[in-house]
């Protein structure tokens, strides 16, 4: 469902903290300043050139994507609003057919993601996946709001 069909604004909402996003910004700064003042070789200038650019684009997404995930109201129920590159999903309790913390493997320790499966309007599945970068608390926190609210389906 387009966001403009949402009743009125989140009750609830995550997204990337804004001072990860400033830093990633003024990390790309430092290393397009870096490529330029610091007289290095030209790999040493192509390597910094890259990584600013990777950091801007990082930045531009977490700038883009806010709020990531959101609780709303629509026609009078909770609902739950993503947010991705091709923009914002409203996604209605019918339509999540199921909400579940899993945890991967990272850096030898296993990281809490909250997963959720929803369906679009025109029948395609989604798999949704937000960790703590994404919605700048910890998935369990997250998932616990969304239960509370009644958006998490019961188990099979």
């Amino acid at each position: 469902m387009p966001e403009d069909e949402a009743d009125h604004e989140p009750s609830r909402e995550w997204s990337t903290p804004l001072g990860a996003v400033a830093a990633l910004a003024v990390g790309a700064v430092v290393m397009i300043a870096a490529a330029l003042l610091l007289g290095l070789d030209a790999p040493g200038r192509f390597l910094a050139g890259v990584a600013a650019v990777a950091l801007l684009v990082l930045a531009a997404l977490g700038a883009r994507q806010r709020p990531k995930l959101a609780i709303v109201r629509v026609e009078g129920g909770p609902a739950i609003a993503a947010t991705r590159v091709r923009g914002r999903r409203v996604y209605r309790r019918g339509d999540i057919a199921r909400i579940r913390i899993v945890r991967y493997p990272r850096l030898g320790r296993r990281v809490p993601m909250l997963e959720i499966d929803a369906l679009d309007p025109d029948g395609t599945e989604r798999l949704l996946i937000f960790g703590r970068w994404d919605l700048g608390e910890d998935p369990t926190v997250v998932f616990d709001a969304l239960s509370v609210h009644g958006l998490v389906p019961a188990e099979d």
